[in-house]
């Protein structure tokens, strides 16, 4: 068994704000800043709210090796809990967990221990909590080697919890900046390792949240996961190189590239969205003048798919007139209706053209990291 990693109580007693994690910031800030920006310039954040959660959820899943396609996904009805597969059904958790995590975020102001935990059991579907037995390790998928072992004992896990909830929370033990400090808080989660199950998609909404907390995000869209996907084998050599190393610099910067990146791109997407929906705000005012509100384009752009239920509600109009409202918007090509069992889903095309197009991942060599739980029956 690999050597177990002696985790340090935070905050770090050395200094990880280099010159050259200095010289990244500006332009890691200047990103956020933009992102906020292009954000709060579409007229229902509700739109970009449900569309990139589902995104960012579909990576982050993938990272763990639970992959779902995006005809999975948009054919799955959350509402009804109707799911076409159970990877979708994960992407589906991860997704509410994470607008649960910013609900809390901002009626509190906090990431507590029991938000943590709240988040694990939504995307878990279970209350098992932090561990009890012992035996989780990290494995080399192709070798079987044990990369990492994790705090075993219970009493552990727990102190080292509540020293990372003081550190998110506490402001006066440090004055590193938000970004540089959410990097250091994704890396004590990640080797604290908590939960049986979880933990990667568990730290990776903590990140985003964080992010919220200390207002430089004012929406959870940062399509993080998208970048670590596209370089996770130098994610996961960073994460255990850091810990045999103690050498903080090449993971901070690795953690800021991602933000910076993610921010560019998430900013673009939303760009490209605002525009889809001007395309289809003139196409509608042009050819169905009648029919035409600002509603209904938010209504179809709230999600990928939609259906007679949504449109009735977002419109309050009555059952049939929204049938109608569809059938009309088919008839013009804006959207396509497909029958799905009993239901009819009428499907946003453009909306998700753009979105598998931003979505396509890079392949990356390398291996894999999994988590093994031994000696426990789960």
């Amino acid at each position: 068994m690999a050597k177990i990693h002696q985790i340090p109580t935070l905050p770090l007693q050395q200094e990880v704000e280099t010159k050259a994690v200095l010289k990244r910031l500006n332009a890691v800030r200047a990103a956020l800043a933009g992102l906020n920006g292009v954000a709060e310039s579409i007229p229902n954040e509700r739109i970009i709210l449900n569309t990139l959660s589902l995104q960012e959820a579909k990576d982050s899943s993938a990272i763990e090796n639970i992959v779902t396609t995006h005809d999975e996904l948009y054919t799955s009805d959350t509402i009804t809990r109707q799911f076409t597969s159970h990877a979708a059904k994960e992407v589906y958790n991860y997704a509410q967990a994470l607008l649960e995590g910013f609900s809390q975020v901002k009626e509190s102001g906090l990431i507590t221990v029991n938000h943590i935990l709240k988040l694990q059991e939504l995307l878990e579907e279970n209350d098992a909590g932090f561990r009890k037995v012992p035996g989780t390790a990290l494995k080399n998928d192709q070798t079987g080697e044990t990369v990492y072992t994790p705090p075993q004992e219970f009493d552990k896990i727990i102190d080292l919890m509540s020293n990372l909830e003081l550190f998110i929370n506490d402001g006066s033990l440090t004055d590193l900046d938000p970004v540089v400090k959410m990097a250091i808080i994704h890396h004590q989660f990640e080797s604290i390792h908590p939960f049986y199950d979880g933990n990667g998609r568990t730290g990776r909404i903590i990140n985003i949240l964080y992010l919220v907390k200390e207002n430089l995000l004012k929406l959870p869209i940062l399509y993080l996961s998208r970048y670590i996907n596209q370089n996770k084998s130098t994610y996961y050599s960073l994460l255990q190189q850091t810990r045999e190393t103690n050498n903080w610099e090449p993971w901070i910067l690795y953690m800021l590239d991602a933000v910076e990146e993610t921010a560019v791109q998430t900013s673009f997407i939303i760009r490209e969205i605002k525009k889809l929906m001007v395309i289809h705000k003139q196409k509608i005012r042009s050819e169905l003048p009648r029919i035409y509100s600002q509603d209904l384009i938010n209504s179809l752009f709230k999600h990928p798919y939609t259906k007679i239920e949504f449109i009735k509600n977002d419109l309050r109009i009555a059952r049939k007139t929204a049938g109608r409202h569809l059938d009309q918007l088919c008839e013009i090509g804006l959207i396509t209706k497909n029958k799905i069992g009993k239901e009819n889903y009428y499907f946003n095309n453009d909306l998700i053209e753009l979105l598998i197009n931003v979505s396509s991942l890079k392949k990356e060599e390398g291996e894999q990291i999994s988590i093994v739980t031994e000696n426990s029956k789960r």
